[in-house]
């Protein structure tokens, strides 16, 4: 993998560059889409079904969380017929803030019955190596950003008008060339009759006794043949599922902002320079004078040349509070930081606990969104983290035990890289 940097890809220099990176900004109308959003309370794929709340809770103080986030993330050409969605959840309690667990993601899926996942397909061409026939008429690209800001449900025969058509970022990714593949497990060939008469050595028998033990055993579930494959899958059973208590007993959410409004990244090639540091001078109350530098307590703002170069970036857009680029690269708020030194070495991301599949990049928050959060907190003290990056299971694997046209949630990667701030007297 290559290493992640602060520079996604774009086009060729001119006045003003677009890159494939989708900003969502905040706004308190909703328009055509209810989904994504910052704030509120978490909206489940079936409302019936929720996922246990042991995925929900600090896990520092085993409060339950709030919804930082909640993004519409179906992604038809990847995924056709997965009813997506991520969530990022924050802890309130001040005690927990910038300790590992105090920020957790989620992915729900819902995948229709008859739908064939993507790894069945690729599996598929790799037990059938013979020529394809021809390849039928390519379907029509969806928008991206309806997908995500406006999509129709699974299921839903209309949909509203896109108000972000101005870009198209799914032109760029190329559409599912597994679409019309059969799934290798669906009609296992059934096991020949042995035959009495004939005898064959010990040896033979028992290698083919043990064949027939593992074709018979062979995983039926998109995850468990990744568990085959990935011994880091294995892991223990998942805890029982936990009810949600009474909505009055929840802590109080965040105010609702939702992400109505989307457009496709534009940058100057030739930024306004951003300072190397910024210290910021607070008065001491219990001074008399309050003038003093013996009186004070001044705080600095670690900015190295990666974080000049992120908080470049972001003032081209000011007031986007999410970056989406579905196997993109994130913008690293730091490189110095443990989340930045494994992506920034071309270490790549945990693997999915569920599938121990690989997890790429989907979607980030920008320390934007803690304003639009915190708009109407009345302390001082906030969340201060710089960025949320969210990675994802690359093949959306569904939840063990979970089956078609039902929810399931899997628990994803949230790397914060909180912000970098010392004190001197």
């Amino acid at each position: 993998m290559a290493p992640y940097d602060s520079d996604s890809s774009g086009g060729e220099e001119e006045e003003y560059t677009e890159t494939n990176v989708l900003l969502g900004y905040a706004s308190k109308d909703a328009d055509d889409d209810t989904i994504s959003r910052l704030g509120g309370r978490p909206e489940w794929l079936d409302p019936s079904s929720p996922p246990s709340a042991v995925l929900a809770r600090c896990k520092v103080c085993k409060d339950l969380m709030v919804v930082i986030l909640q993004l519409n993330g179906e992604l038809p050409a990847q995924f056709p017929g997965h009813e997506r969605r991520i969530y990022v959840f924050a802890c309130r309690r001040k005690s927990c803030r910038r300790k590992e667990g105090s920020i957790r993601a989620l992915r729900g899926v819902r995948i229709a019955p008859g739908s064939k996942t993507v790894l069945a397909k690729k599996q598929d061409e790799k037990k059938s190596p013979a020529p394809a026939p021809a390849k039928p008429e390519p379907k029509p690209m969806s928008n991206l950003g309806e997908t995500l800001f406006g999509a129709k449900t699974i299921g839903s025969s209309t949909g509203s008008a896109n108000p972000f058509a101005t870009g198209n970022l799914a032109a760029a990714a190329p559409s599912n060339p597994f679409a019309s593949s059969t799934n290798p497990f669906s009609k296992p060939a059934p096991a020949s009759e042995a035959k009495p008469a004939e005898t064959k050595p010990e040896e033979e028998v028992s290698v083919k006794e043990k064949v027939e033990e593992t074709v018979t055993s062979l995983p039926q579930t998109f995850a468990d043949t990744l568990s085959l494959n990935n011994p880091q899958a294995k892991s223990e059973p998942p805890e029982p599922a936990e009810p949600w208590p009474a909505e009055e007993d929840w802590p109080a959410p965040y105010p609702v902002s939702y992400l109505a409004d989307a457009d496709y990244e534009t940058l100057d090639p030739t930024p306004a320079p951003v300072p190397q540091a910024v210290q910021m001078d607070v008065d001491d109350p219990s001074s008399a004078s309050g003038g003093g530098k013996e009186d004070k307590e001044v705080f600095e703002s670690t900015m190295d040349a990666d974080f000049q170069k992120f908080a470049d970036r972001l003032a081209q857009n000011p007031e986007q509070v999410i970056r989406y680029e579905f196997r993109g690269q994130p913008l690293l708020y730091s490189k110095a930081d443990p989340v930045g030194q494994n992506l920034s070495t071309g270490r790549s991301m945990p693997r999915c606990a569920n599938c121990g599949g690989a997890r790429v990049f989907e979607v980030q928050m920008t320390s934007n969104a803690i304003a639009e959060l915190e708009a109407e907190e009345m302390g001082l003290e906030g969340m201060d983290w710089g960025t949320i990056i969210v990675g994802v299971c690359d093949a959306d694997c569904q939840a063990r035990g979970v089956g078609e046209g039902e929810a399931g949630y899997v628990e994803e990667w949230a790397g914060v890289q909180w912000e970098e701030l010392t004190m001197r007297r």
